[in-house]
């Protein structure tokens, strides 16, 4: 027997590796040509959880990943745009998006599989625009993807001769919860169902497995698949942790369910392969599709029941915050624009004090070095981006009907106001950036330029809570207050400038120090600015 192991670990790891960086490297070229609308996606359409499903679907679809949507998922229901039951419903759509690459993986197309490669590579450095180079990304991955399968193949096909692996392929077949343990430890291990798939379509296709042992492993694919949501709900939100476990249970029951009913799936897959003619990569891709649509449309009606579940299982009051919109109903318009207009402004409120929170955590970020008043920060962040829009799309709502002088004049106050609080939330993720760079780089800042930016910190803070509270209580004294404050910001910055030149030159801090602490004051300069043109507004509103 000619079995030469290091050959065999070497194609297959290569492989393996080559067909794990080709579905993130597509996933990245269609996700960048989708840019930010995979977010929006998830924030809009999932009103209910039909629309959740399918929104789940067409998102892991474009990025080829179930584990890559739900963890945007997890993320969205951290930040509070996204509520416990239709996170539930995404994480279903996820798992039926993601059978799409087995399908892909079904096409017999490996013997191009590097002309492929070449035709992507040339879309990528030859064509300098954008869309052509993520197009070209998507090419390139594509290719590499069956090159990785054909190595991984390559490698596998001796194992058939080993008697180990003969007796062990055996044993599952014979007891399909060691089929299932096999595909859910391998999962977790590699982090990715696409690529285990991919593993299970060159095992049938060699006739290394059976289909009695290979639909139990499939089934363990998509447990093992849920270990990736549950390291992104580490540390996140109640809500969130409750998501991850509700994405354990769904396929733990999907897999139960289907263990019961396996030799009816069994001969159900066997009709399929027999009946259309299918190769066998397809036909794992049919038994893998067929189990996860199945599976959501069984569970759709019992989203509400999983999510009681998870909320048992993990107890407690969700302490975070909740970002989206509360109160911009369109019926208000139609009722009263005064009306629409107080709901508008409360939520312009929320969006101030939220600000407010986004520079603390900078401020404790530059002291602390904790990443997690960083992503605290940017989470807020995306918060103010996402109210924006919405509070600037009601507001231009309430803009087509006839308002009187007083209505107009709040109407401006709040458009205005909108958008400087949005560049707020810029200005203090610039300076989270800056600090990244300090870390990355190991900036060393002297004590006395800590305390400065310390003192400016603080000032700017109460400058812009000031700010916040005048729009709300229209108190033309504390927007007095805040136009003085922010001189004091300005001369400050200048002052602060001129000193910091002197530490350089008296070699207390180096050039990279100082432009981390100049591009810093020079953020809460401009974060001043927009308190002052907050103020401003407040005392041009007519009365």
């Amino acid at each position: 027997m000619d079995f030469n192991l290091q050959q065999v670990i070497f194609e297959f790891l290569g492989g393996l590796g080559i067909f794990l960086f080709a579905i993130k490297y597509m996933g990245e070229g269609l996700q960048r040509a989708a840019g930010s609308r995979l977010r929006d996606m998830l924030d809009r359409f999932t009103s209910n959880p039909f629309l959740a499903v399918l929104t789940g679907t067409a998102v892991a679809v474009l990025i080829q990943s179930s584990s890559g949507t739900t963890v945007i998922a997890v993320g969205l229901v951290s930040a509070g745009f996204l509520q416990l039951k239709q996170a539930i419903g995404v994480v279903m759509g996820a798992n039926i998006g993601t059978t799409v690459t087995a399908f892909v993986i079904g096409i017999p197309v490996s013997e191009y599989s590097l002309p492929i490669l070449a035709a992507g590579s040339l879309l990528l450095f030859f064509v300098k625009n954008k869309t052509i180079h993520h197009t070209g990304q998507v090419v390139f991955g594509f290719g590499a993807l069956f090159f990785g399968l054909e190595l991984m193949g390559k490698g596998i096909r001796p194992l058939g001769e080993l008697e180990f692996f003969q007796e062990l392929t055996l044993s599952f077949s014979a007891n399909p919860l060691l089929g299932v343990l096999a595909g859910t430890l391998l999962t977790g291990l590699v982090q990715s169902s696409s690529a285990t798939i991919g593993i299970l379509q060159e095992l049938y296709g060699q006739n290394l497995v059976n289909l009695q042992a290979a639909l139990p492993i499939m089934f363990g694919d998509n447990i093992g698949t849920t270990i990736t949501a549950v390291l992104a709900s580490i540390g996140a939100s109640l809500t969130a942790r409750r998501t991850a476990l509700a994405h354990v249970i769904f396929n733990l029951a999907g897999t139960s369910i289907f263990l019961v009913v396996l030799p009816l799936f069994t001969v159900f897959i066997q009709s399929l392969e027999s009946n259309l003619s299918l190769n066998p990569a397809m036909t794992i891709a049919f038994a893998h599709g067929s189990f996860n649509i199945t599976n959501a449309l069984i569970q759709l009606p019992f989203i509400g029941a999983l999510a009681w579940a998870a909320s048992k299982i993990i107890p407690g009051e969700e302490s975070g915050v909740e970002y989206r919109t509360k109160r911009l109903d369109p019926m208000f318009i139609e009722q009263s624009v005064s009306i629409a207009l107080g709901q508008a402004k409360e939520e312009v409120l929320r969006m101030g004090r939220f600000s407010v929170q986004g520079l603390k955590e900078a401020d404790l970020y530059l002291k602390t070095n904790q990443q997690k008043n960083a992503s605290n920060a940017l989470q807020i962040e995306e918060a103010l981006n996402n109210l924006d829009r919405k509070i600037t799309d009601y507001l231009i709502l309430i803009s087509r009907n006839e308002l009187n002088e007083g209505e107009s004049a709040e109407h401006s106050v709040l458009i205005d106001t909108v958008r400087d609080i949005e560049r707020v939330g810029d200005h203090f993720e610039n300076i989270i950036e800056l600090v990244d760079y300090k870390l990355t780089n190991k900036v060393k800042i002297s004590e006395e330029a800590l305390t400065d930016l310390e003192e400016m910190f603080t000032l700017t803070l109460t400058t812009l809570e000031n700010a916040v509270q005048s729009l709300d209580d229209r108190d033309i004294g504390l927007a007095n207050r805040v136009l003085e404050a922010e001189e004091k910001i300005d001369r400050m910055e200048r002052a602060l400038r001129k000193q910091h030149v002197l530490r350089m030159n008296s070699g207390e801090c180096n050039a990279q120090a100082g432009m981390v602490f100049v591009d810093i004051i020079s953020n809460l300069e401009r974060i001043g600015d927009h308190c002052v043109n907050v103020a401003e507004a407040v005392l041009g509103y007519r009365k």
